[in-house]
C-alpha cells in the first residue's frame, strides 16, 4: 500500500519516539544498523530479537544515554540532549539489574522516588506528592505491600514497584526493559495485565523490550524485530515463519491462536 507522503509525515511530526537511519558502534563494530522506525501515540511496541541484537543500545538510544554514530533520535520531535519535558517518560530497568537482596527502602520509598526531580529534595513532600504515589501504587496493584521492604518481595512485585515508581509523574511514553525477566508465571500475567490496562484505558504508550516471543505476538500492537538491522516492523500476527527465522537464524515456526488479536 502506497502511502500518502502527507500522512505519513503527520505520523512522523506525531510519533513519540523515532529513530531515522540511526547506526550506532562500539568501538569499531556496529551494534545498530541503519534502523528507522517511529512509536506513535498509543502504541504498544515490542523490541523482540536475540540476545546481543542491538535491543538495550536502542533503548539507551532512545534515553539519550548514548549518542548514535549516524542517524537520528527524537523524543516527541526533540533530540534526546536537547529534550527537556523528561515528566512525559517513564523508564522501568530490570528489577533484578538495580534492587539488592540487602536494598533497604520500603516500597513507599522507592516509589516517592518517581517525584525526584534532581535538583529539587523537597519535591518529594509538596501537596500532593504522597497522592500521586498512592496513586501510582494502586494503579500497580502494590498498595497494599507500600510498607514492606522491597528486598523482601518477589521479583514480580519488584518489578510492579518500578513500573508504579515511573508512573507516578503520569507518563506519556512508558519504557520498559525486559520487565518479565525472572518472573513466575502468574507475575508475568499480573504485569502484562498492568500494562495492557495502562495502554488500552490510560492510552499510554509503552515501549517494551521482550525475549518472550509468544507474549509479544500476543500483547503488542506493534513489532520491531531487530538483529542489527530491523528484520520486520508491523502488527505481530503480520510476521512470518521467513522473518523469525532469520531474525533469530534457526527454524522457527509462528503459532498463533489469537491471530487477529480478537481479544483486544
Amino acid at each position: 500500500m502506497q502511502l500518502n507522503p502527507n500522512t505519513l509525515a503527520n505520523a512522523v511530526a506525531d510519533a513519540s519516539l523515532q529513530f531515522e537511519n540511526v547506526w550506532y558502534q562500539y568501538d569499531s563494530e556496529a551494534v545498530i544498523e541503519d534502523i528507522s522506525l517511529s512509536v506513535g501515540p498509543g502504541e504498544f511496541v515490542a523490541i523482540l530479537g536475540p540476545n546481543g541484537s542491538g535491543k538495550t543500545t536502542l533503548i539507551k538510544l532512545a534515553l539519550g544515554l548514548i549518542t548514535p554514530s549516524r542517524g537520528s533520535v527524537k523524543l516527541f520531535g526533540e533530540p534526546p540532549e536537547h529534550f527537556r519535558e523528561w515528566n512525559k517518560i517513564g523508564y522501568v530497568p530490570q528489577a533484578v539489574e538495580v534492587i539488592g537482596t540487602q536494598f533497604p527502602a520500603t516500597v513507599e520509598e522507592v516509589v516517592s522516588q518517581g517525584l525526584y526531580k534532581g535538583f529539587d529534595p523537597f519535591s518529594l513532600f509538596r501537596r500532593g506528592g504522597q497522592s500521586a504515589v498512592l496513586d501510582a501504587m494502586e494503579t500497580a496493584g502494590i498498595a497494599a505491600i507500600k510498607k514492606r521492604r522491597i528486598s523482601s518481595l518477589s521479583i514480580g512485585q519488584q518489578q510492579r514497584t518500578l513500573i508504579s515508581r515511573a508512573l507516578v509523574r503520569h507518563p506519556q511514553l512508558l519504557v520498559l526493559d525486559e520487565p518479565v525477566a525472572g518472573v513466575d508465571a502468574a507475575g508475568q500475567e499480573q504485569l502484562y495485565s498492568l500494562l495492557r490496562r495502562l495502554n488500552r484505558e490510560q492510552d499510554m504508550t509503552i515501549l517494551m523490550v521482550s525475549h518472550d516471543i509468544g507474549a509479544v505476538l500476543r500483547e503488542a500492537t506493534t513489532v520491531a524485530c531487530i538483529n542489527r538491522s530491523l528484520v520486520f516492523h508491523g502488527p505481530p500476527h503480520n510476521i512470518t515463519q521467513k522473518e523469525l527465522s532469520t531474525l533469530y537464524g534457526l527454524p522457527m515456526d509462528v503459532l498463533l491462536h489469537d491471530v487477529l488479536h480478537e481479544h483486544r
